[in-house]
């Protein structure tokens, strides 16, 4: 038969709560007044708010409590002691509470989230990346919202003077996006499996680099973020980059946590620089090659004379999650591979075989 735990109320002196002893789960439940009858009166009137009064706390009170033979025995359903209605307001988070297997508690999303497709299509989408439905979030009654970076720090102010917890990453590069992974395991519980999350992100990263170093020539990449004004890549971008293969132009500049610090204030800077490869990843508007190739004086760049301009769509590189650490690496190592290797045959050394991509 099965059995649960229960504790022991000793029928001779009612306010004792003694020994743990096991009962069969089939019996029936205790009414209210035979198991608060045991308990001294604040903690009657405590055992009362618990199973009769908090919203989404406990079960009911017939679950909760089970008698024994002497109708003095109960056992409580511990609530969960995580976060169970969490909005996320950026898509790095949705997606890393799906990889951990906890999409549950997400009770809504940003507007620009992609991935995973389901979170789109199941979730209500309640903010932008820089403004926010505020009543429609406290409409969510959500326990804890998540957030990112500066841009979003007026939304968390409305939000905690609303009395919301929040929780805002700041983060700008792999090890950060390492440690988010594990900070949102931690915040639901799940630290085990976000560790294990984490751990397969970097060993990714390694093997990226590691087949990056059997290449015969490492080519110059810009990465531009923005064309109005020009802006080069964050910081995640510029170390992705360099596990690739390449050597990012503007390394210098990827420092800077905000985008007015990567602004490329002279455009014939670029040409001076001469990148073999431009990829661009205009967030929020598709890149148009036919306008960096029109751009002036751009066409004596390599990059630009030898047809090596590429577009890497924003999700997929630009979110600092498990995107950029998997779908974003290989898209870049794809792209620097194949660069390197017409560079082989060029010499006449022969090609490299292709390396299969492993996707989490």
């Amino acid at each position: 038969m099965p059995v649960q735990e229960a504790i022991h109320i000793d029928g001779a002196e009612p306010r004792a709560i003694g020994v743990r002893t096991p009962i069969a789960a089939s019996q029936p439940a205790v009414t209210g007044p035979i198991f608060f009858r045991a308990l001294s009166p604040a903690f009657e009137w405590f055992m009362r708010r618990v199973v009769s009064g908090t919203r989404r706390s406990v079960a009911s009170p017939a679950s909760c409590i089970r008698a024994g033979r002497h109708g003095n025995l109960c056992v409580m359903s511990a609530p969960d002691p995580y976060p169970e209605r969490i909005v996320c307001l950026t898509e790095e988070t949705t997606e890393t509470l799906y990889l951990l297997g906890e999409e549950r508690r997400i009770a809504g999303i940003s507007g620009y989230t992609v991935r995973p497709p389901q979170a789109r299509r199941d979730k209500p989408r309640v903010s932008a990346y820089t403004s926010a439905k505020i009543d429609r979030i406290l409409a969510l009654e959500p326990d804890l919202v998540l957030g990112f970076s500066d841009l979003q720090a007026d939304i968390a102010r409305d939000l905690i003077r609303a009395g919301i917890e929040v929780y805002t990453f700041n983060h700008r590069d792999i090890a950060g996006i390492l440690r988010m992974i594990r900070t949102v395991g931690a915040l639901v519980g799940a630290t085990t499996r976000a560790a294990d999350l984490a751990e397969t992100l970097a060993a990714r990263v390694a093997a990226a680099r590691s087949a990056a170093a059997r290449l015969p020539r490492r080519p110059r990449v810009y990465f531009e973020e923005w064309d109005e004004p020009l802006i080069s890549g964050i910081r995640w971008v510029s170390e992705l980059i360099d596990c690739a293969g390449g050597d990012d132009c503007f390394a210098e500049f990827a420092t800077g946590r905000l985008a007015r610090e990567r602004i490329i204030a002279d455009p014939a800077e670029v040409v001076r620089r001469r990148p073999d490869i431009i990829i661009g990843s205009w967030c929020g508007k598709k890149f148009r090659p036919e306008s960096v190739r029109a751009r002036p004086g751009w066409a004596v760049i390599p990059a630009v004379r030898d047809g090596e301009l590429h577009e890497i769509k924003s999700p997929l590189i630009l979110q600092p999650g498990p995107a950029a650490l998997t779908d974003g690496l290989d898209a870049l190592t794809a792209i620097i591979r194949s660069w390197a290797t017409k560079t082989r045959q060029d010499a006449g050394i022969g090609t490299l075989e292709p390396e299969q991509s492993t996707y989490i």
